[in-house]
């Protein structure tokens, strides 16, 4: 069993991220991610910002946020290499060969959808789920709590849906 961090340990992680990217020491803004997905975007396929209205409007929030999901990424690989000692790749998560196939294209199909309705919803709603989440809910903001609540809500409801158990007839 992988090694696991205690909740306190996260919540001393967390406060203190909340604490450097709020104040004037720190980042002076709320945590998101999908400002810096955009970003990167830009950079990606060299898009002007004297071209493109959304482009201006994400210049200096994306670039924090693209190097904060670069941390993410490079401090979860770290944390999953050396502290849990729990990376593994797997192209097909256990839930889902037990409850839906072993089909790897179906997994990447899904998947793709799954992310796109995610991407889609974020950016309807004005921000993404960390903005909304972890930004609005430290800063104690009723749109936050609505989104988090929603969000759970739904992610329950299709888990629950998507991956009903299969019945004994089904096998």
């Amino acid at each position: 069993m992988p090694k696991q961090i205690p909740w306190w340990a996260g919540g001393i992680a967390m406060s203190l991220l909340f604490y450097f990217s709020f104040s004037i020491w720190g980042a002076d803004r709320s945590i998101g991610a999908s400002t810096g997905m955009a970003y990167i975007s830009t950079m990606l396929f060299g898009l002007d910002s004297s071209h493109y209205e959304y482009t201006k409007e994400i210049e200096s929030s994306g670039a924090w946020e693209a190097l904060m999901l670069l941390g993410v990424f490079f401090g979860g690989l770290f944390t999953s290499l050396f502290i849990t000692k729990s990376f593994h790749i797997s192209l097909i998560p256990t839930l889902w060969k037990e409850r839906k196939n072993k089909s790897v294209p179906s997994r990447m199909f899904w998947s793709f959808i799954g992310g796109f309705l995610l991407v889609f919803g974020a950016r309807l709603a004005g921000g993404c789920n960390a903005g909304h989440v972890l930004s609005g809910g430290s800063q104690m903001a009723i749109s936050g709590f609505i989104f988090t609540i929603l969000a759970l809500g739904t992610g329950m409801l299709v888990g629950r849906v998507f991956y009903k158990k299969k019945k004994a007839c089904d096998v």
